[in-house]
């Protein structure tokens, strides 16, 4: 583990690289400041030697990418849109499938990542059960409650879930 003093030496040093690769691959700055702080916290757990400044930087920038990398491949980032951005998105949707979005926006969030794997993402209970690593017979109790609150929510079976 590095001490503080070459930690806070190499961020004043290299914090401008870090954040610029890092907006130039992402393109957000919360995502941004993520990356900035694995990569950062990979360089405290490091015990590379570094040969010279040289050395030093060119880890930062491979780490940097690596980590960008990782992050944009990742399964979650790349299959899931934020249940409030479908929010955000009201105008694609009928008021009936808005007020219904609404209410699963509603609940709590153990039942809103099942209702939205399920019913926007199109995943069987088994592949939800996988991706939020819970039994199976979790997964569809989960459903099952959540359609109930969903349609006391809705009033009943006017609508659809």
């Amino acid at each position: 583990m590095r001490s503080e003093y070459e930690v806070n030496r190499a961020v004043e040093q290299y914090a401008d690289t870090v954040r610029r690769l890092c907006m130039l691959h992402l393109k957000s700055y919360h995502d941004t400041e993520d990356i900035f702080q694995t990569v950062f916290l990979k360089y405290v757990l490091s015990s590379v030697e570094f040969e010279n400044e040289e050395h030093e930087k060119a880890w930062f920038i491979r780490v940097t990418i690596n980590a960008c990398r990782d992050f944009v491949k990742d399964f979650f980032r790349s299959h899931i849109v934020p249940l409030e951005e479908l929010l955000h998105q009201q105008e694609e949707f009928t008021p009936d499938n808005s007020e219904v979005l609404e209410a699963v926006l509603s609940l709590p969030a153990k039942y809103r990542e099942a209702v939205y794997l399920y019913y926007y993402e199109g995943y069987a209970a088994v592949e939800i059960a996988r991706i939020l690593k819970k039994n199976k017979n979790t997964v569809y109790t989960l459903l099952t409650r959540s359609k109930k609150l969903l349609k006391e929510k809705l009033g009943g079976d006017d609508h659809e879930t």
